[in-house]
């Protein structure tokens, strides 16, 4: 019989589950998770653990979408949970592992074939995009399955089994032998938090994002921040960080009550300022969990620090006020003018604010770190770099020109190092300094080929665009230098990726083609997806951030990019037109004004 094809993929009925119900071509970001799952017990008002079979019913969709979320959970009941949708005659194909060899194979799901039998089975065919591993430590590793379909069968309760339970709804037959996990399932049942390990330098954090199930108890959550500490960074990010010193091991379990937390470390470590910063490290890592912490190192106590202080007086990244947004305009640096937003001057002296094509620019402290793309005549473009309080008023220029060089990054320090940054020059990332040298990076990469750069609020970690695909790779500042960890490649639905940018701790702005032009909200490991914009209806070549955080927060996240020489701003969405340029004269009657173009954020 002719199979029947659940077209769009199982994720379009999933992510309408999930309770977003938001148009695809909306400007709206979406934070946090979707609305109720059946299943046992509620955390934050949804279900903690997928529906059981039983409950799962014998819709084909929805009993499947159940299925490929039956792994979702704590990790030492993942296969008694899978076992349940098997049949009892075929569970043996599922070979059973234990203790943090346990993982499961997370899949974007792109569509399923059901086909109904001569003996009343059917057989699935379900198409899949490979994401990644979800290991017991939270991380999601790279993905090392390369199938894009799986298929096996389902059958009626009712052709085998005795028991009431038995009888009702539909089993698995031939199951694969992975643990398969929805990318839905995975937004659905855990909830994604950042931990925090300190740079080479202890001058800053830097975020690890994990995924927590929503099965475990709050009174837990802290034992399972601690063990991941203890673990050590995820393998991409360890070159850029430190860890706890090394046979570190948790006393017992963490315990909490009255919103008072105990911590009890075997560690190595007799300074006071690395007992402090562990302290900091552990706030930060523990969210938004409000209470007291008591810290014992090897049973000796440290006197008890109230979270939410300790968050206060130690901030994560050095900034102060909120962004302001500029543009280039006929060659000069231009503030932007929006109503409800602050408004700054530009800070380059007029003399050196010429021939400009695009910009990055950052605060630190008292001091302005100025790159920017200037045209040097005849299609060339040199980097030109000053720092200094505004207005910075002189300029060194690279030596060399370029075809084409991408808009410079600033790597933001906490620190007295020297300023420096990263651009794209004709297909090769460089580092700069404030003199403007530049210094190409090697990059383990099979193609050699990079097309944008953008660095994380942090300072060490950066995503780039290379070959066609995204990667995220920590950066080590030790030595003077700057170096780049071994890159991770994230798998996106996106194709020809153009732009990228960060838009939080573990979400990336990127900008590609889901079909057509759009931007989208990618996490850090490439399992979540947002789309932000699908109606961009032209490439976009520029895309601009100001990264959703904690320090100096905004109420939803703010980018502007810049399509077929035009740019554009989200919440709300409009086209920034010259009226939105400010300290320009008209233009001459008869003359249409410029479009102002590679809009940036200055912060």
């Amino acid at each position: 019989m002719r199979g029947q094809r659940l077209l769009g993929a199982l994720g379009v009925v999933l992510l309408l589950g999930a309770g977003c119900g938001i148009p695809a071509a909306s400007d709206v970001r979406v934070d946090g998770k979707g609305g109720t799952a059946s299943g046992a017990g509620s955390v934050n008002g949804q279900g903690s653990e997928p529906p059981t079979r039983p409950a799962s019913g014998s819709a084909n969709d929805t009993f499947v979408r159940n299925f490929l979320s039956a792994a979702a959970g704590e990790p030492d009941r993942a296969y008694e949970r899978v076992k349940q949708f098997i049949a009892p005659e075929h569970r043996f194909q599922l070979q059973e592992k234990k203790g943090s060899e346990i993982a499961l194979t997370v899949v974007r799901l792109r569509e399923a074939v059901f086909t109904l039998n001569s003996d009343s089975t059917t057989t699935v065919k379900i198409t899949v995009q490979q994401i990644g591993v979800l290991r017991t430590n939270g991380t999601l590793a790279p993905p090392v399955a390369t199938e894009t379909e799986y298929e096996f069968g389902l059958r009626s309760g009712a052709l085998g089994g005795s028991g009431k339970d038995e009888l009702a709804g539909l089993y698995v037959l031939d199951p694969p032998n992975v643990l398969l996990l929805s990318d839905v399932a995975l937004q659905q049942y855990y909830r994604d938090a950042s931990i925090y390990f300190w740079n080479s330098d202890r001058s800053r954090l830097v975020p690890d994002q994990r995924y927590l199930p929503d099965a475990v108890p709050e009174e837990r959550r802290v034992n399972e921040v601690v063990k991941w500490l203890v673990g050590g960074p995820s393998d991409w990010l360890r070159p850029g960080v430190v860890g706890l010193p090394d046979r570190t091991e948790l006393i017992n379990n963490a315990t909490g009550a009255n919103n008072r937390w105990e911590v009890n470390l075997d560690m190595s470590v007799d300074d006071q300022t690395r007992i402090d910063q562990l302290i900091t490290q552990l706030a930060w890592s523990l969210g938004n969990l409000a209470g007291e912490l008591e810290l014992k190192i090897r049973n000796n106590a440290q006197p008890v620090q109230d979270l939410n202080e300790r968050r206060l007086s130690k901030k994560l990244y050095p900034i102060t006020v909120g962004p302001q947004r500029f543009g280039v305009y006929e060659g000069a640096i231009r503030p932007l003018d929006f109503a409800g937003e602050p408004s700054g001057t530009v800070p380059l002296a007029a003399a050196v604010n010429r021939n400009i094509v695009s910009a990055g620019l950052a605060r630190d402290d008292d001091t302005i770190l100025a790159a920017m793309v200037v045209s040097s005549g005849k299609g060339r473009e040199r980097l030109a770099v000053g720092t200094g309080r505004a207005p910075v008023s002189v300029l060194n220029r690279s030596a060399s020109e370029y075809a084409s060089i991408s808009r410079p990054v600033w790597l933001r320090t906490m620190n007295a190092r020297p300023a420096r940054g990263l651009v794209v020059a004709d297909g090769r990332l460089y580092r700069f300094d404030e003199a403007a040298r530049m210094y190409q990076v090697p990059l383990n990469l099979p193609s050699a080929e990079v097309t944008a750069v953008a660095a994380a609020l942090d300072g060490q970690r950066v995503a780039l665009i290379a070959g066609g695909r995204l990667y995220v790779a920590a950066v080590d500042l030790d030595g003077g230098g700057v170096s780049i960890g071994p890159p991770r490649p994230l798998v996106t639905s996106l194709t020809g990726l153009s732009a990228v940018d960060w838009g939080s701790e573990d979400r990336l702005m990127v900008a590609g083609s889901a079909g057509q032009p759009a931007i989208y909200e990618i996490s850090l490991d490439g399992a979540l997806e947002t789309p932000l914009r699908t109606d961009v209806g032209a490439k976009v070549n520029h895309l601009t951030s100001y990264p959703t955080n904690r320090t100096v927060p905004l109420p939803t996240g703010a980018f502007m990019y810049e399509a077929n020489g035009v740019a554009y701003r989200n919440s709300p969405f409009e086209r920034i037109g010259p009226e939105r340029v400010r300290d320009i004269a008209p233009p001459p009657a008869g003359v249409r004004a410029s479009n102002p173009s590679a809009p940036f954020f200055l912060y």
